[in-house]
């Protein structure tokens, strides 16, 4: 726990979204259900590239080191006025994981909150600077949003549309990269790094914060979901120059703007099999649920490099309930995850976490058993973008964890060369020197 006089303040907005930091009152945090003090080893300067905004209509909650105890700030004196607040939040850079939520009264609460990773953030006054409580993941810094310049993007757009005219799969890109801003897609008109192939329209899992699809009684997805199936042949005219061509290439089935690829595993196979016949340069990965076995094992033999399949939790109880299964059992995702690993493929664990649910002594618990059973080389620790509150409640979260970075290190001491990121690697750089020592990283 931080000293009083060195601990960061409360951030607070007024109702027209000004920020401010309180004179007394101390930045708290949220672990699950439970608000908490950061501890010193968990705050970081607010990263380059990361977003303040407000909580609308919910008063944060403070340490008050005076009484010590947690309180509501529903209010703030002004001159001879009190006038409500609302709590602030961050959304950070990638390349970083948060350790605790927002500290808020989530109660009073009005409305279902966008699809956003929500951060605890403070003021420090002695640095003058925001902090947030997290920890870096990756120092992969291709996604910073300083790389991604819409003046130099547009012209590309219209280039890349005018030479392949006929190309469906082109045009969905097109409106990822201009209307979602998609960093992936536009890296796909920049011809650099990792660059998305969606592929498919439906899905067999019904997530509660799915980005491209979202039943009435939930927020709205970020964007819609692509309405057709590429053919092999669009695929390939899309995948093969950006390996041929672009620095750190590596193209990705499985977006943010489609179902799940692995509904879609013969097209895919088949574009695969193009797509190697003609380059074997860069790296071919696949992010998917995990859910058909049999699918993966067909697509590992057309040629993929890596794998990543996504889970929100290692336990099969909280797994079902985030992303509610049809047709297939979390089983086969651990069966798929072992599948790709005894193929050659390096495999990753698209980890969607959340402080109270990630942390909880009998998940860590069941990670390290999954680490085991499975032999998965990475951990993708990302940031899961829903409302607190509603996800806390739909999983049923009663009780605070053991701290998200406490849990980091339990995991990287019972498997030193397990790799925590964010991002998907290049095949150069799938089992980079150091391992054992590649968390924490340096401030």
């Amino acid at each position: 726990m931080m000293e009083r006089n060195r601990a960061p303040k409360l951030l607070y907005a007024d109702a027209k979204g000004n920020i401010f930091d309180h004179p007394e009152l101390c930045m708290a945090g949220m672990n699950g259900p439970e608000a908490v003090l950061p501890g010193e080893d968990e705050l970081i300067p607010l990263p380059e590239g990361s977003r303040i905004f407000t909580i609308p209509d919910t008063p944060p909650l403070a340490w008050d080191s005076r009484r010590g105890r947690f309180v509501t700030v529903d209010t703030v004196r002004e001159g001879r006025r009190r006038k409500p607040v609302q709590a602030v939040s961050a959304f950070m850079a990638p390349g970083y994981v948060r350790t605790l939520l927002p500290a808020c009264d989530y109660s009073c609460k009005q409305v279902h909150l966008p699809l956003w990773s929500y951060t605890a953030v403070g003021w420090d006054e002695e640095n003058d600077c925001f902090v947030v409580a997290a920890s870096r993941v990756d120092t992969n810094d291709n996604w910073n949003p300083c790389n991604y310049d819409d003046r130099m993007l547009d012209p590309l757009v219209r280039q890349r549309l005018a030479e392949m005219p006929h190309n469906r799969l082109l045009e969905q890109l097109a409106r990822c990269a201009v209307d979602y801003h998609c960093f992936a897609a536009k890296n796909l008109f920049f011809r650099r790094w990792e660059a998305p192939i969606p592929t498919s329209p439906v899905c067999n899992s019904r997530c509660l914060g799915c980005i491209s699809l979202q039943p009435s009684d939930c927020c709205p997805s970020n964007q819609e979901r692509i309405a057709f199936v590429p053919t092999p042949d669009e695929i390939a005219e899309l995948a093969v120059p950006h390996l041929l061509e672009a620095p750190e290439p590596i193209v990705s089935y499985g977006q943010g703007c489609e179902g799940d690829p692995i509904l879609q595993a013969d097209v895919v196979a088949a574009a695969t099999r193009r797509i190697k016949a003609a380059s074997s340069r860069g790296t071919v990965n696949f992010n998917s649920n995990g859910s058909l076995p049999d699918r993966v094992r067909l697509l590992c033999d057309a040629g993929m490099d890596s794998m990543r399949f996504s889970m929100n939790s290692a336990r099969e109880e909280y797994y079902d309930r985030y992303y509610r299964p049809v047709g297939y059992r979390f089983a086969d995702v651990l069966e798929s995850l072992s599948a790709a690993k005894e193929k050659g493929l390096f495999t990753m664990m698209n980890y969607l976490v959340s402080p109270g649910l990630s942390d909880d002594p009998a998940e860590v618990d069941a990670l390290l058993k999954l680490i085991g059973a499975t032999g998965v080389d990475m951990i993708q620790m990302r940031n899961l973008s829903i409302d607190p509150h509603f996800y806390n409640e739909r999983m049923g979260l009663k009780t605070k964890g053991m701290g998200m970075y406490r849990m980091l290190q339990v995991v990287k001491k019972e498997y030193p060369r397990i790799q925590f990121g964010y991002f998907n690697r290049t095949r150069e750089n799938f089992y980079p020197a150091g391992l054992e020592k590649s968390w924490p990283i340096e401030r």
